[in-house]
């Protein structure tokens, strides 16, 4: 028997658990102490428009735990941050029936950014990147917030570094029986940087700005993404043609205006800020362009990250001056 083994059960992670649980597609989640004693006892509930719905996810402490065997795939659920330790942690375990490690199983990466199929490619030869796009929230251990239905969310994916046909096909399947449109991209990086760029929306949200600062500083950081991509010779894709039209509604728990990085400062958690800002400003200085926007972002939100500070205590940069007072003319204009 095949299953999914679930590294990581914040949002996506805990959310794919369910999911595949309720289309009856094996799943095991790797989680935390906490999260697992929570999900153990209770099961995992998971808030929705038309009320909670609690899931007897099969959930374990360690991958040891789950005992994993050549016929399963990893799915790498945990923050970027945590990416590179998690894939060193799990690579070496040996299989369950003997037949080699865990760096020997396909595996999903379903992280934002642009590191984390890199990383996993270090170890892993079979890697598939997918680019998640979700309306979940995650305050609680054993508790996570979807706000769409029946669709839960869309799903991009790819392998990496080229296509992996057979793989990609076998996972999108899965990816849809667990309630998400998924689709295969021909280039998954450029779909993630399509993602990125989308991404730099939730970086804004930490600083203190009116709606139309925010909006212009987001609109900024884009172009700059854009900018430096281009200069680097890397592709982003086009928005999909056929894009997933996700019913949202209202749940307790979940604020359409406060993205993921938000959610990590209000927690107090590490952030994925040094992936998305800092991806564009490390993409920049490999391609000897400027990227004063993103680099200022990733700056500042770093030193705020080091002294555990929360959402709304800085503003945004100075660096922003000019964008602020020009917004979408002055961007027009250079």
């Amino acid at each position: 028997m095949s299953r999914y083994v679930v590294v990581g059960a914040g949002g996506v992670g805990a959310l794919l658990a369910a999911q595949w649980t309720l289309a009856q597609v094996p799943v095991v989640l790797v989680a935390g102490e906490v999260e697992r004693e929570v999900i153990a006892r209770d099961g995992l509930r998971v808030r929705r428009p038309h009320g909670d719905e609690v899931v007897a996810v099969d959930v374990v402490a360690s991958v040891e735990a789950a005992r994993p065997t050549a016929a399963d795939t990893v799915v790498l659920a945990v923050k970027t941050q945590d990416a590179e330790r998690t894939v060193a942690a799990i690579a070496w375990v040996p299989l369950a029936d003997g037949r080699g490690v865990v760096a020997d199983l396909p595996i999903l990466t379903v992280q934002n950014g642009l590191a984390a199929e890199r990383l996993a490619l270090r170890r892993f030869p079979t890697v598939v990147g997918v680019s998640v796009g979700a309306p979940v929230n995650h305050h609680q251990p054993g508790v996570v917030v979807a706000a769409a239905h029946p669709i839960v969310g869309a799903a991009w994916l790819g392998g990496y570094p080229r296509s992996l046909p057979a793989e990609e096909e076998r996972h999108r399947l899965a990816l849809a029986a667990a309630g998400f449109a998924a689709s295969v991209e021909p280039d998954i990086a450029a779909a993630k940087r399509r993602k990125l760029i989308a991404n730099l929306g939730t970086v804004v949200e930490v600083f203190q700005a009116t709606r139309e600062e925010a909006e212009d500083a987001e609109a900024a950081l884009a172009d700059e993404a854009r900018a430096v991509f281009a200069a680097a010779g890397l592709a982003v894709a086009p928005p999909p043609r056929d894009g997933a039209r996700l019913q949202v509604g209202e749940v307790d728990g979940h604020d359409p205006d406060r993205g993921a990085t938000w959610q990590s400062f209000a927690r107090g958690a590490s952030s994925e800020v040094d992936y998305l800002s800092g991806e564009v400003a490390l993409t920049a200085r490999l391609a000897g362009v400027p990227a004063p926007l993103n680099t200022a972002v990733a700056r500042a939100l770093g030193a705020l990250a080091e002294r555990r500070g929360g959402p709304g205590e800085i503003p945004l940069p100075q660096e922003f001056a000019f964008e602020l007072v020009g917004g979408a003319a002055g961007r027009a204009r250079r």
